[in-house]
């Protein structure tokens, strides 16, 4: 399968950089994400759509300054609103998404609004425009999508950082756009939706999709590879491990922060802890200490927005 050629895409700005054949990232330091951008023959596919109109704007400006060709393809690599409130303006786009995602922006994108409004002025007239645009393409496991000279793969391969990550996977040049299941910026970000005691298994499945050449796209922060995935799979495991031993050793699940060692600071692990120990218990998993309404959303599960 031939790559996209270099005369598709116009002189590039430094901010633009080029990953790999027809493939870029683009940092933002709002809420240090990682865009991402797939250049096909039939037009571009890009990788979240950050974190309301004022900001899709920008990217929009900014892609033009990279391609001519037309945005023809979305993927959101969860539901969170730094990844999916731009969509708005994408909204002739196929956007696509896991079959979880239009649920859970129902469900939570008012609540994720209200949060952002409070923020400052800007914010609050951004929030007033926001128009929630979920996913109009939703599959379950895995999808493709022709970009006319290259296929790109979705892939859903469990649940992590929420239940609906997709990871984006570009086989023709060895590059993974992991979404939040993988985070170079900082620890993996336990949310009040996410699962902290299959995270391992997912990122098992995730690490499947790479080889020792690859190049991985995180959420947040600079491209890793497969040495780094395998590192943060050994601390997301050592997470999840300690989470069920200091459940099954009777340790209160307010005292279980202290009661242990963990790969990352404490405070980043409060509601790791909370929705272990839930998730332990829904499966009938006796647990010491009431269950109490736990330590609150976690980084960007909504009144963190500033981290």
């Amino acid at each position: 399968m031939n790559v996209p050629e270099a005369s598709r895409t116009r002189s590039r700005p430094e901010s633009w950089t080029e990953i790999g054949p027809g493939c870029f990232t683009r940092r933002y330091p709002s809420f240090d994400v990682t865009v991402g951008v797939v250049v096909g023959a039939d037009g571009l596919l890009v990788v979240d759509t950050r974190g309301g109109p004022r900001e899709a704007d920008e990217l929009r400006a900014d892609l033009a300054r990279l391609s001519d060709l037309p945005v023809r393809w979305v993927v959101d690599t969860h539901w969170h609103f730094d990844h999916t409130f731009g969509n708005q303006r994408f909204a002739d786009a196929a956007i696509y998404g896991h079959e979880t995602v239009p649920g859970a922006l129902a469900e939570r994108g008012e609540e994720a609004r209200a949060a952002l409004a409070r923020r400052s002025p800007e914010w609050e007239q951004d929030m007033a425009e926001l128009v929630l645009t979920p996913p109009n393409r939703t599959f379950a496991s895995v999808s493709v999508v022709d970009l006319g000279d290259r296929v790109v793969e979705l892939v859903h391969p469990g649940r992590g950082h929420t239940d609906g990550d997709v990871s984006v996977r570009l086989p023709d040049a060895d590059i993974v756009f992991a979404g939040d299941l993988v985070e170079e910026s900082g620890p993996p970000a336990y949310g009040d939706d996410s699962f902290p005691l299959e995270w391992p298994s997912t990122l098992e499945v995730f690490t499947g999709l790479l080889t020792p050449a690859s190049v991985v796209v995180p959420g947040h922060g600079a491209v890793v590879d497969q040495a780094f995935v395998t590192a943060q799979f050994g601390d997301v495991t050592a997470v999840a491990e300690t989470i069920r031993r200091l459940a099954q050793e009777g340790v209160p699940e307010a005292e279980a922060l202290a009661a242990a060692e963990w790969p990352y600071p404490a405070e980043r692990l409060a509601e790791a802890v909370h929705r272990g120990y839930r998730h332990l218990r829904e499966s009938g998993v006796p647990t010491a200490g009431p269950a109490g309404p736990g330590p609150g959303p976690g980084r960007r599960s909504l009144p963190l927005l500033g981290q």
